[in-house]
């Protein structure tokens, strides 16, 4: 049977509004424990760090093993991509792992980054949107953003639009518990996209390209702790 949807905290699984125990909560405890150091991996592919990033593999690919080895949860049963897909993540971690090792660590970080597709279009699958599901949305759009060469004050206007939203979302369903690092990190990438916003209010293209570099750096912090 399709549940509805289930928004899950970082640090607290809800299902209308109530606490879920048993097989639902432990398999996505030990998938969040896992994105953990999936996260990890991913920022210091980007950041040209090849030990951390192997690290960091070693750790996932072996949280992933044992995600992989169990029957599919509850809120899981019902999806006929389940087994491929966490076929497909732990192949693409081993995947991301080879290319560390080879010293292709930007490979490594596009290798990595279809992983986070794979667990959000499960999540979707089985209703579930969680913080993850949203720092994701986020990033996609930030990427827009950032890689558009030809971007104008008009679309950088629309373009920090979005992340506006997207980043309100965000920050109206934190972790629970909650944790002040948490409302510190997503009131910086608030202020990232406020500086962008504001630049292309005033049609100055200089400013909106620093607005721009700053979107970055400010989403990589909050997502590496929280995302």
């Amino acid at each position: 049977m399709r549940r509805g949807l289930v928004i899950l905290a970082a640090a607290g699984l809800l299902w209308s509004g109530t606490a879920i125990a048993g097989t639902f909560s432990n398999f996505e405890t030990q998938l969040r424990n896992a994105y953990g150091d999936y996260r990890v991996a991913l920022f210091a592919t980007n950041s040209g760090d090849a030990s951390k990033a192997a690290a960091a593999l070693a750790k996932f690919d072996a949280e992933w093993a044992q995600l992989a080895g169990q029957p599919a949860p509850p809120q899981y049963e019902d999806d006929s991509r389940f087994a491929e897909t966490m076929r497909v993540v732990g192949d693409l971690s081993r995947k991301a792992s080879d290319e560390v090792g080879a010293g292709a660590l930007p490979k490594a970080h596009e290798t990595l980054e279809k992983v986070r597709d794979e667990i959000g279009e499960m999540h979707l699958r089985a209703g579930l949107y969680t913080v993850s599901d949203r720092m994701n949305a986020y990033h996609r759009q930030m990427e827009r953003v950032i890689g558009n060469k030809a971007i104008d004050a008009r679309g950088a206007g629309e373009g920090a639009a979005v992340l506006s939203f997207l980043i309100d979302d965000i920050i109206a369903h934190p972790p629970v518990p909650a944790d002040p690092a948490f409302q510190a990190l997503a009131a910086d990438a608030r202020a990232s996209v406020d500086k962008l916003k504001s630049a292309a209010q005033a049609g100055d293209m200089a400013a909106i390209s620093a607005a721009i570099t700053g979107l970055k750096p400010a989403y990589s912090k909050l997502f590496l702790k929280f995302g």
